[in-house]
């Protein structure tokens, strides 16, 4: 076991282990006597002794002063192998040695205090930093200290420290030693005093905002206790927050007047809203209804509480939702739509509505203006003007048919006179006969005018008809005036009365010429499929329509004209050179067949005339012709049961079936001719009868015989009706008023003939 060293060896050991360095300094020999943990300290080699000067070489020039200085000396060294600078503090003390040995050796203890020069240096710096923050900033920062006031017991604070922005903001200089109550007004140093004396008696930090009512500043101050709390010292942070304040509150007065704005807006659309009288209501894309305005129950007397959660349709006439749920789904494309729909009332009636309605943001908002008035005073308008129209009918009318009954008058009176030559007789008799025809046609421009001509339509190809007619208008118009056709390369066909369609075509073209004084050009053009425009205030329609134009290069018509050229009898021609009546035929038949007619024309620039018919699809093929009646099978005798309630028609027709060989019965009306059918044992051959009767009408005995009688055929006659007009398909014959002769016995051959084929 290794005996323990002595306690002197075993301090120098620690030492060495510490990296304290140990050293005596002889200055007889200027030797250093270093420990191991010296010569490491300085970069050395371990070694018992080394001269002075080897240290002292090692020490940075500028710390020379430093090393040589007796006591107490920090310095730096270069080390010679690594080149690395260290800090080393030294300390030395003399030894004691006796008189007359020479200069005292000094003893002296090393250490390595680089780490805390660094460290200390870092403190400086972030104390310079700190500082250099404290005076640049825009708070005024101090810290202050209670002490007794300078008169008594009165409390105070003193400042024990203030930067520059706490300066500012008291308007003192050196505020440091200054006293609070010294610098704060008295009307408000107590409340700063209680305010710190809080702080300082809980040790809770707060923040405040003050004003300064001496200034009319703001200041925003927090405050917190330095501990322990015997110091009694607060430290104080102030910032100026005046500019801030003063922008809250503009802010502030700009937000109330704001919303007084929004609130008085709000309370206009709420009158709007209230007070329009227009209909108002927001629904869902499928018209389901989320809110409305009174003028909702006031015009349709409908309850909100009754209305909302229902769809719009709901109050509209049945008839019309077809139209309204279209518009739903044009609405879902996000384009705006108005219509004019009959609107159900809550006590049982209907209000006339012309709605306009909006997309937008995923609701439908619906505007109605009620034109149920309106309406009432266009059509007591429109009964004025019919009535007006039926005056300048009635004088038209008498004015044209004396004329032709005076012709028809002086004609029978000649033919009365037994002396009459033959030639004579015949030139009156063609007179009357030109003049019946001439008021036949006469009247069946007026029953077109009224809609009331009893029309026989039939499908056929528009290009084909307008090829002929263009043909046939050289003849109409005059070798001067060019006709010109545009036509499409495929077939187009309508259903329409193809006889009333080109006399309507040569009604245009007429007029065309007359506008053209005899030269110029005439242009016919179909255009198809096309949509029928808005014409006269009456809206369109999508079609297919046909739209046949008669375009002309002349004189024009003027503005005030174009209103009043489809009225009867009105014309701009010169006395004797038309009628007024081939217009009104024109635009009787485009609406009695469904369409409508145009007119666009400018003073000398010409006009166009376009007649707009519905379109039809390609008919199937023809079926096959009806068989001729056999030859003489139509002239024998046959027994016509006659249904006439004129009793001078009546007398005639009888008159003419016996002149043709016939052997009629007549009947008064269809009522009696039911009983004459049943009485009779001898069959009839075919029925002729009167469509217009008291009682029982002639399309409804026609119905009945032919369920009763299939085989017995019925001929209809008629100068007016308005239920042949409406109805093409009722499936008899008809041979329109005045008649001839000629003309009953080819209809009674031809359906006798069809029964016996």
């Amino acid at each position: 076991m290794a005996a323990a060293p002595c306690l002197p060896e075993a301090l120098a050991r620690a030492q060495d282990a510490a990296g304290i360095g140990l050293f005596s300094f002889d200055p007889a020999t200027g030797l250093l006597h270093p420990n191991p943990a010296f010569c490491r300290l300085h970069g050395l080699d371990v070694q018992a002794s080394l001269p002075a000067a080897a240290v002292a070489a090692l020490v940075l020039p500028e710390d020379r002063p430093a090393f040589a200085a007796e006591g107490e000396a920090v310095y730096r060294i270069r080390r010679t192998a690594s080149g690395t600078v260290r800090w080393l503090a030294r300390s030395t003390v003399p030894e004691a040695r006796g008189s007359g040995e020479g200069p005292a050796r000094v003893a002296g203890v090393v250490r390595d205090v680089t780490a805390e020069r660094a460290g200390g240096a870092e403190l400086a710096g972030r104390e310079q930093h700190y500082r250099t923050l404290f005076e640049q900033m825009d708070e005024g920062y101090c810290v202050i200290e209670f002490v007794d006031g300078p008169h008594g017991p009165q409390s105070d604070y003193v400042h024990v420290e203030a930067n520059r922005a706490y300066a500012q903001h008291a308007g003192i200089e050196n505020v440091v030693g200054q006293r609070l109550r010294e610098i704060v007004t008295d009307g408000e140093a107590d409340g700063w005093v209680a305010l710190y004396g809080e702080v300082l008696r809980t040790g809770t930090p707060i923040r405040v905002e003050r004003e300064l009512v001496a200034t009319g500043r703001y200041l925003e101050v927090a405050a917190f206790r330095f501990e322990p709390p015997s110091r009694r010292q607060v430290a104080v942070l102030f910032q100026d927050v005046t500019s801030r304040r003063q922008t809250e509150h503009r802010l502030h007065s700009k937000a109330a007047h704001l919303e007084a704005q929004v609130n008085a807006q709000r309370r206009d659309r709420d009158r709007v809203w209230a007070l329009s009288p227009v209909l108002k209501a927001v629904t869902a894309p499928d018209g389901r209804i989320a809110a409305v305005n009174p003028s909702w129950s006031r015009a349709l007397a409908w309850p909100a509480e009754e209305t909302l959660g229902r769809t719009l349709p709901d109050f509209v006439v049945p008839e019309e939702r077809p139209a309204f749920e279209v518009a739903l789904a044009l609405l879902a494309t996000g384009a705006a739509q108005e219509l004019e729909l009959s609107c159900l009332t809550a006590t049982g009636g209907q209000r006339r509505v012309l709605w306009t309605i909006v997309p937008e943001d995923g609701l439908l908002y619906a505007f109605g203006r009620d034109i149920t008035e309106q309406r009432h005073a266009e059509e007591a308008l429109r009964q004025s003007q019919k009535l007006e129209a039926v005056g300048q009918l009635t004088g038209g009318v008498a004015h044209d048919f004396n004329n032709l009954l005076t012709i028809i008058r002086s004609s029978v009176e000649f033919l009365r006179r037994p002396e009459l030559p033959e030639a004579r007789k015949r030139r009156y008799l063609d007179a009357v006969s030109d003049t019946v025809d001439r008021a036949a046609k006469l009247t069946g421009q007026l029953l077109a005018f009224a809609r009331r001509q009893a029309l026989k339509p039939e499908t056929f190809d528009v290009c084909e008809r307008l090829r002929g007619i263009s043909e046939m208008l050289d003849s109409v118009t005059g070798a001067r005036i060019r006709v010109v056709t545009d036509l499409p390369g495929e077939p187009c066909y309508v259903r329409a009365d193809a006889s009333q369609f080109e006399t309507a075509l040569v009604n245009m073209a007429v007029n065309a010429r007359d506008a053209m004084d005899g030269e110029g050009a005439l242009t016919l053009r179909l255009d198809a499929p096309s949509p029928l425009p808005p014409i006269r205030g009456h809206a369109g329609a999508a079609g297919p329509f046909v739209a046949v134009s008669v375009t002309d290069t002349g004189t024009g018509i003027a503005a005030g004209d174009l209103m009043r050229i489809f009225e009867p009898f009105y014309t701009t021609k010169e006395v004797g050179k038309g009628t007024g009546l081939g217009l009104s035929q024109v635009i009787g038949f485009a609406k009695q067949s469904g369409g409508d007619v145009d007119v666009r024309s400018h003073p000398g620039a010409g006009a166009t005339f376009t007649l707009y018919l519905p379109q039809v699809a390609r008919p199937d093929e023809a079926a096959p012709s009806r068989r001729e009646p056999p030859v003489g099978g139509g002239d024998a005798s046959l027994r016509i049961l006659v249904v006439e309630d004129n009793l001078e028609v009546g007398r005639f027709c009888t008159q003419i079936l016996e002149d043709l060989g016939h052997r009629p019965v007549w009947t008064e009306n269809a009522e009696a001719a039911l009983a004459a059918l049943e009485a009779d044992a001898a069959p009839f051959d075919a029925v002729f009868s009167d469509v217009v009767m008291p009682g029982m009408g002639g399309i409804a005995l026609a119905r009945l015989l032919r369920e009763r009688a299939p085989h017995l055929p019925v001929v209809l006659t008629s100068g007016y009706s308005h239920v042949l007009a409406q109805d093409d398909a009722h499936g008899f014959e008809l041979l329109r008023k005045p008649y001839s002769a000629e003309e009953l016995a080819r209809v009674l051959r031809t359906v006798t003939g069809r029964r016996a084929a």
